[in-house]
């Protein structure tokens, strides 16, 4: 082929028929069009499609035809909307939000830079003009779903407020009829959530309900004093009382001091219903203080003193029908009184003892009377020594005597004994001791005494096995050898004791015996001892 007359060749061109070079921007079979690269699309086209990818939808892509782009723009949304639905009371996770979003801004800047190099689609060619206001309107999609989601947020919110509010009325619900103190933190639990709502939540619809709520829970704490179990109220009603200390008084609207009376009546009826119980003594007590101390101008308050005044009156009656009994409930009181104010219960407290003394003195008689010649015999040794210048202790005296006696002689509690004693007039009983130790004789009948001789020196056991007691002859010295007590008795009929200290060769530390004495006679009497061997 022929060189061209500049000596240069044109590469691509074939010859055609005649020689001749093809025409200008004709391109052969391998090799790309002539002409120069398109232009670069204006800012505004290539702004307006960054735009469109700003709607999470991947529309910058589509006008460019990028497809893979749109793919991936399409997946992260719906990934996006997967996470988030359905709405979750706390929110999306900042996270999750930061990550979209800074996937938007960079699939945006993505589009920005190809935009430029890159024609846009023929259909969005054509109206380029459109194409920027579309994308301010597809730029309040995420804008409007962010809203929507926020709303429906919001519902979320709402109902799990509405469904904790449901969580603490089961508690309460749940509560109802058992003591306070047992499901104290039950309720505790359903007041922490009825106080946050109504705080912290105030004008949510679960809030608007808190003050109806705050009313259930008042008339739930509160039953036992509906039902006047004021001893399980007491507890629940102070509970309720503090509560304006706890709970936003707004709130609680008319339940603040609404427990005030309630608590004063309670603690009176509990503390003087109680008043006399075993273990109550402290608790009665505790009540008592509990209302003077907080409401010391409630009439409930005025009442504390006659009230318990009557009580006492009461058990006084009682004496007659179970002194025991009444007599250790007359000491309960009296622990309780004793814990109350002194100055305005010392009277009261002095009017108890009096009451405690001629109960003990009534238990003594009853317990004798019943034959319980033991118990009566500790009472009456208490009496004597609790009271001695009461007026009953000389009987006292006789009846433990008597009580004592009949522990080995049942015939000397046939009779309760009268407060006589021997008084130098009747018949002479001249009393020896013919024993190694002192001996103690108790004797009742028309009257009741005892008296103490000392040891003879030189007396000793009689060998009771070795000889017989017919063939003992006590007494049979010398007057003087033996300590000597003189006794003056009435008439009548005698039931003795004698009482010895246990020896190593004493056979008998007690020994009951029975006298008559009858006008115009002497008597003698010998004590003496046998032994074993």
């Amino acid at each position: 082929m022929p060189a061209p007359p500049d000596g240069t060749l044109q590469l691509g061109a074939l010859p055609g028929p005649a020689g001749a070079f093809p025409p200008p921007g004709f391109a052969g079979p391998g090799f790309a069009p002539a002409g120069p690269p398109p232009p670069p699309q204006p800012w505004p086209a290539a702004v307006a499609a960054a735009l469109l990818n700003l709607s999470g939808l991947g529309l910058g892509y589509v006008v460019l035809r990028q497809w893979v782009g749109a793919v991936v723009c399409w997946a992260a949304t719906v990934a996006l909307v997967v996470a988030v639905l359905p709405a979750d009371p706390d929110g999306i996770p900042a996270g999750v939000l930061v990550a979209y979003g800074v996937f938007l801004v960079l699939a945006a800047l993505d589009v920005l830079r190809r935009a430029r190099r890159t024609p846009l689609a023929p259909w969005a060619s054509a109206r380029q003009g459109l194409v920027l206001p579309l994308a301010l309107v597809l730029f309040a999609v995420p804008v409007g779903g962010g809203f929507a989601y926020g709303a429906a947020r919001d519902e979320a919110r709402e109902q799990r407020l509405l469904e904790q509010l449901a969580a603490a009325d089961k508690l309460v619900k749940d509560s109802e009829g058992q003591s306070f103190t047992s499901v104290e933190a039950t309720y505790r639990s359903a007041l922490d959530t009825y106080r946050r709502i109504g705080t912290e939540h105030a004008g949510s619809r679960a809030g608007k309900l808190v003050p109806d709520r705050l009313q259930a829970y008042y008339t739930s704490v509160s039953a036992p004093y509906a039902k006047k179990d004021y001893c399980r109220a007491v507890p629940a009603l102070q509970h309720l009382r503090a509560l304006p200390e706890t709970v936003d008084r707004k709130l609680l609207g008319g339940l603040v001091g609404r427990a005030d009376e309630p608590l004063a009546e309670s603690w009176f009826e509990c503390g003087t219903r109680t008043v006399g119980t075993t273990g109550q003594e402290k608790s009665s007590a505790d009540h008592l203080n509990a209302l003077m101390s907080t409401f010391p101008q409630s009439p409930f308050t005025a009442k504390v003193q006659p009230t318990l005044r009557e009580v006492l009156r009461a058990r006084d009656q009682a004496l007659g029908v179970a002194p025991c009994g009444t007599a250790e409930e007359l000491r309960r009181i009296d622990t309780t009184v004793g814990l109350l104010p002194p100055a305005s219960f010392a009277s009261l407290g002095k009017d108890v003892d009096r009451s405690i003394q001629r109960g003990d003195f009534a238990c003594g008689v009853d317990q004798f009377k019943k034959k319980e010649f033991t118990e009566a015999l500790a009472t009456m040794n208490e009496y004597v020594k609790a009271y001695p210048s009461s007026p009953q202790t000389p009987q006292a005296r006789n009846i433990a005597i008597a009580a004592e006696i009949a522990e080995e002689t049942p015939a000397a509690g046939n009779k309760l004994p009268s407060a006589a004693t021997a008084d130098g007039s009747g018949m002479v009983m001249v009393i020896s001791n013919d024993g190694p130790g002192e001996v103690e004789l108790l004797y009742t009948g028309p009257v009741t005494g005892r008296v103490t001789l000392p040891a003879c020196g030189s007396c000793k056991a009689y060998p009771g096995i070795v000889i017989p007691k017919s063939g003992i002859k006590p007494c049979s010295g010398p007057s003087s050898k033996y300590p000597k007590r003189t006794l003056t008795l009435p008439p009548g009929s005698y039931q003795m004791l004698q009482k010895r200290d246990s020896t190593r060769s004493s056979a008998e530390v007690k020994k009951g015996s029975t006298a008559k004495i009858e006008s115009g006679y002497s008597y003698t009497n010998c004590l003496y001892v046998t032994s074993l061997y």
